[in-house]
């Protein structure tokens, strides 16, 4: 076997990997500055909005994902995603076509099936590009992507959404997709799977059925223990991510494009930055002591949770004007908070991609993400438009402040978990840490 290394192939495409995840949650994330506008054209509730902003989405995400992680593990993977890419853009002009809230809905679900294969089939990439003690690094950038995209979705997003509408908006942001199914379908290769991996413990076995594959899968404790924390950790972030614009037009008196462009250049430019310098965290301490891998996620729940507490009970006030954009003092708060909530994304995948053979990571990261997309990008959503419905006659306006507050609580959970993965991973011969020379 020959040495293998990492040079600027392997940069370009973890680049054009981290492109398409961007654009896939720019796709998502815009809704968030869209809520308002569709509510009021299709005359539905919070409820409804939680429902096509989440469940309609993650539902058929969830029930594909599984199979879709399984063609990552059997088939090219840059063609696999070079075909849901160009199913995506079609699928997301459609959602710009819609004449009802039900069309909207069944045109999310359509962007869910293109989308299913993106996270398994690219984190068994990055797997394969990088060694573990610099995947970290290397996840946390394609994970910071959605991230800084936020930008993208939120800001500029509101921006286009206010000027053109918001079905302009599902038109743009569908043709970037075009050029990088392209890419991928004629121009990159697909790396040899397992080039990293030097352990008899990752010999690839022959595959067997779907089902006992991710029975095998669950039945390590370390592995169930971390995906459920994080999807956990995601009920509560989505839930944050989605209604966080809404929040600053109701409880700080702000615009629409004023919001979005706060949460955009704010929370997800800080929250890009967070993962970064985790994922660089993680594998310069890792290797020293593989405790950390647990360490900094525990960490950075503690400290995102307290931000945000904090951020959500802030007084109305404006700290300073920006020229015509007023800033609320709350937004220091958000940005701490933003910062520390991405600490475990780098780490928790790194991981993953350690406790199983290369030949199953497509399946181990589909199953990872189908627990995220439930409870993260279906029920988080949803969860907070039922408590603000319910909250309505009692806090009014205010509804949605502390709506957020009970969607977060699962947080707690997930740290918890997090404690028990840590002492399965101690005693699980499957860890293996490369140490950097």
């Amino acid at each position: 076997m020959s040495n293998p290394h990492v040079g600027w192939r392997s940069h370009g495409l973890l680049l054009l990997l981290a492109a398409v995840f961007a654009d896939n949650f720019v796709g998502r994330q815009i809704l968030a500055v869209m809520i308002e506008p569709i509510k009021h054209e299709f005359g539905v509730s919070d409820t409804a909005m939680g429902l096509v902003s989440g469940l309609a989405f993650s539902g058929v995400y969830a029930l594909l994902a599984l199979p879709a992680g399984r063609l990552a593990d059997g088939m090219s993977r840059t063609r696999l995603l070079a075909m849901a890419c160009l199913l995506w853009a079609l699928a997301t002009m459609l959602c710009g076509l819609a004449v009802s809230f039900w069309m909207l809905a069944l045109a999310r679900m359509a962007v869910a099936v293109s989308e299913s294969p993106t996270t398994s089939a690219s984190m068994s990439v990055i797997a394969d590009l990088y060694p573990p003690h610099r995947r970290s690094f290397a996840i946390s950038c394609f994970t910071a992507a959605p991230t800084f995209s936020a930008i993208i979705g939120l800001s500029l997003g509101a921006w286009v959404v206010e000027h053109y509408g918001w079905r302009m908006a599902f038109m743009l942001i569908g043709i970037p997709a075009l050029g990088f199914s392209a890419l991928l379908g004629f121009v990159v290769k697909d790396p040899a799977r397992g080039r990293w991996d030097l352990s008899s413990a990752h010999a690839a076995h022959p595959l067997q059925s779907l089902g006992i594959e991710a029975r095998k899968l669950l039945a390590l404790p370390a592995y169930r223990c971390l995906i459920l924390a994080g999807g956990l950790t995601t009920l509560s972030a989505y839930a944050i991510g989605m209604w966080n614009t809404s929040f600053l037009v109701r409880s700080h008196g702000l615009s629409l494009q004023h919001a979005g462009l706060l949460a955009g250049f704010i929370c997800g430019g800080v929250a890009g930055v967070g993962a970064l310098f985790s994922g660089w965290l993680s594998d310069h301490l890792t290797p020293r002591n593989a405790h950390w891998q647990i360490g900094i996620p525990v960490i950075g729940h503690v400290l995102a949770l307290s931000a945000l507490v904090t951020y959500l009970l802030w007084p109305n006030t404006v700290w300073r004007q920006l020229g015509g954009l007023p800033i609320p003092s709350a937004m220091l708060w958000c940005a701490l908070y933003s910062f520390f909530c991405t600490w475990w994304v780098a780490p928790s995948f790194n991981l993953v991609t350690q406790l199983v053979p290369a030949n199953r990571r497509g399946t181990a990261m589909a199953l990872q993400t189908i627990i995220s997309t439930l409870l993260g990008v279906g029920i988080g959503p949803l969860l907070a438009g039922l408590f603000s419905d319910a909250l309505q006659p009692v806090f009014g306006i205010e509804s949605l402040r502390y709506a957020l507050l009970l969607v977060n609580i699962p947080v707690l959970a997930a740290i918890g978990l997090l404690v028990r993965t840590s002492s399965h991973v101690t005693q699980s011969r499957y860890l293996t840490v490369e140490r950097a020379a």
